[in-house]
């Protein structure tokens, strides 16, 4: 079902044609491609829904492009494949793996949170973030000794949150990806594997 063997549809629905597409969004849709050379598949494929386009990447920047708070970009990343992985969602493990391999310059560390997250090379620090953001995930019992673990690795209840809503929106994210069989791709494979400048054969 992930072969990257032949071209797919993006996924179950239609995608527009842009002549069709409200201005604002294929606006925001030529940014991305130009910036990124590519066009993730989750762009076209919401598309389809104009309005829950915009609330969707709305909320997706006020979560994900914030300046404050204790969690990097890279983090961040870490937190949606750990997630995604537990939510069963391949769009969302490759193409936030590969852009944690470009936040992180740490080639194989997603791909080890991919397999098995207790057996990676993570810090004490994200061990903890990570611990917290399944948490949420699972739909735990979340008491104060999950905060308190959190304040020790130097998170505050603000940045809890953060991971929460990381956490969260993306468990939404990957069941909006699930239903629509939402394809990655091809270019997320690759991402951030090869040293700067050297071109896939």
């Amino acid at each position: 079902a992930y072969s990257t063997k032949e071209e797919r549809p993006v996924g179950r629905y239609p995608v527009p044609n842009k002549k069709d597409m409200p201005y604002d969004i294929v606006e925001l849709m030529e940014e991305v491609e130009k910036k990124t050379g590519f066009l993730p598949n989750i762009f076209k494929a919401m598309s389809h829904r104009p309005a829950e386009f915009r609330a969707f990447f709305a909320y997706y920047n006020a979560i994900m492009n914030k300046d404050t708070g204790q969690l990097s970009k890279a983090d961040k990343e870490l937190i949606i494949v750990a997630t995604s992985v537990v939510n069963r969602c391949p769009y969302c493990v490759i193409a936030h793996g590969a852009l944690h391999r470009i936040y992180s310059k740490q080639p194989a560390l997603a791909d080890q949170v991919t397999v098995n997250w207790k057996l990676a090379d993570l810090s004490d620090r994200e061990l903890a973030m990570l611990e917290f953001a399944l948490a949420i995930c699972r739909a735990d019992n979340i008491t104060e000794e999950h905060f308190q673990k959190l304040e020790r690795h130097g998170f505050g209840r603000e940045d809890a949150w953060d991971i929460a809503m990381i956490s969260a929106f993306f468990a939404m994210s990957n069941r909006i990806a699930h239903f629509i069989d939402l394809r990655p791709n091809r270019e997320f494979y690759t991402m951030g594997r090869m040293p700067h400048g050297e071109k896939e054969d």
